[in-house]
């Protein structure tokens, strides 16, 4: 049993550190994605919302059983009469018939009417109510629900554009920092050579224990610089494993090509969730208008009753069953101006959601612009910081020929080598805000939705 148990946490991790690539990980976090599920919930909270309010047109059904004992005049009567059992001796005939040539007669106290010996009631009824008219008031609150449970659905496709595009970036932000690795243990082995070459040299007394030490130096700074980029690395792969709930160690596939998007600003606006969620909240805001109105006009409504009373539960039913059919009309009349202030507040509400989509609008044209204008100059910036990269590697390695003529000191060595790698630093970090910029207009696209 044990070996079962280690076999199956061994294939666990097997399959939770396997290499992961991108396609996957998208539909990964679409599923594992635990902001994603709560999001889902509440899409199915709202459809439960919108089966309650729409449950409301086809009225209630409800059966009602009751079991009373009492020895009250009043019901103890009235439950005789419930189950069609009074006669005049409940009446009290029995003593006016008793003293009939008594001339006070009528005023009488009869026993049999105010001291009834006590009696059961067994009440069985069903009964069925149903609105006939409202003022639009239950459809408004279906409409009302149907709209918030849309609004949800894009709630969660937001969330799920949002989600994707960091799953993306952490993706391509891994790939440029591997590739920074790279060109960092480059750099690294070069001035491992220039450091064995400064030995060499001060071995033969061409150089000086000084430039050994600015070479050791310069090394150290490129190994720190590999250690952050390493723990940069850690932490992406970290990030990875949250979003997608799972354990990830590794990716495949190669992601240092630079990314292009060609969606047009028409499309953009139209596919936004952002811009949707606002127009949505608009109609919203114009049907519970609509609710505030159905609050000045009648509601009619309509119910059956059908039901049987004994002494004795279900018995003879049918000898003592009986019916109430009805209409009821309630219209509100006078309510201190509260359904008027309710109105007033529904409409400013309104113009506020109108004004908020369009400001929603508005300011999703700005973002993208915006957006267009850094990555019109991160382009520019990446083309020439690759100039530039090959220029300063070029002139390094000029530099390091000429240190070993003697014709430049260490210390331009070690300048020019740092000028190499601050321009690999600075590509790197276009290269990535280039990125970020092209997966934002994604996200706002909605381009995984598409």
């Amino acid at each position: 049993m044990k070996i079962i148990v280690i076999m199956c946490a061994l294939l666990a991790y097997a399959f939770g550190a396997a290499a992961l690539s991108l396609d996957a990980a998208i539909e990964k976090v679409k599923h594992n994605n635990l902001e994603i599920d709560a999001a889902k919930m509440d899409e199915q909270i709202k459809e439960l919302e919108y089966q309650i309010a729409s449950s409301a047109a086809y009225g209630s059904l409800d059966l009602n059983q009751y079991a009373l004992r009492s020895n009250d005049a009043l019901n103890v009567f009235g439950y005789k009469l419930q189950s069609r059992e009074a006669s005049f001796a409940d009446f009290g005939f029995k003593d006016f018939i008793k003293n009939q040539s008594d001339p006070n007669v009528v005023d009488i106290r009869s026993d049999d009417l105010n001291n009834p010996k006590d009696r059961n009631l067994f009440s069985t009824n069903v009964t069925y109510t149903i609105p006939l008219y409202t003022g639009g008031k239950i459809e408004q609150y279906r409409k009302m629900a149907q709209a918030l449970k849309a609004l949800s659905t894009l709630s969660r496709e937001e969330l799920t554009v949002q989600k994707i595009a960091e799953v993306k970036k952490s993706f391509y932000a891994l790939s440029l920092l591997k590739n920074h690795l790279y060109r960092l243990g480059l750099i690294a082995h070069n001035i491992e050579k220039l450091e064995q070459r400064a030995v060499a040299m001060h071995e033969e007394g061409y150089a000086k224990k000084v430039d050994i030490l600015e070479v050791q130096t310069k090394r150290a700074d490129v190994e720190r610089l590999v250690e952050q980029a390493k723990a940069n690395e850690t932490l992406l792969y970290h990030y990875l494993s949250f979003l997608l709930n799972e354990n990830v160690e590794s990716i495949v596939g190669n992601y240092e090509a630079e990314l292009h998007l060609d969606i047009p600003l028409e499309t953009m606006l139209n596919e936004n969730r952002a811009i949707k969620k606002a127009e949505q909240s608009e109609a919203v805001s114009k049907m519970n208008v609509s609710l505030q109105e159905s609050n000045f006009l009648p509601q009619i409504g309509a119910f059956v009753q059908y039901g049987s009373s004994d002494d004795r539960l279900m018995n003879d039913f049918s000898s003592h069953d009986a019916y109430t059919v009805g209409l009821q009309m309630k219209w509100n009349l006078f309510n201190g101006g509260a359904d008027k202030a309710g109105l007033e507040k529904a409409r400013v509400g309104n113009l506020k959601a109108a004004s908020e989509a369009r400001l929603a609008k508005e300011t999703i044209v700005w973002h993208i612009r915006r957006l267009q204008t850094q990555m019109h100059m991160y382009e520019y910036e990446i083309a020439s910081l690759k100039k530039e990269v090959e220029l300063s590697q070029t002139v390094y390695e000029n530099y390091t020929g000429r240190y070993e003529q003697k014709l430049a000191s260490m210390s331009e060595v070690i300048v020019k080598q740092s000028d190499a790698l601050r321009a690999v630093m600075k590509l790197q970090e276009a290269q990535n805000a280039r990125n970020d910029v092209i997966f934002e207009l994604e996200k706002i696209a909605a381009k995984e939705l598409q």
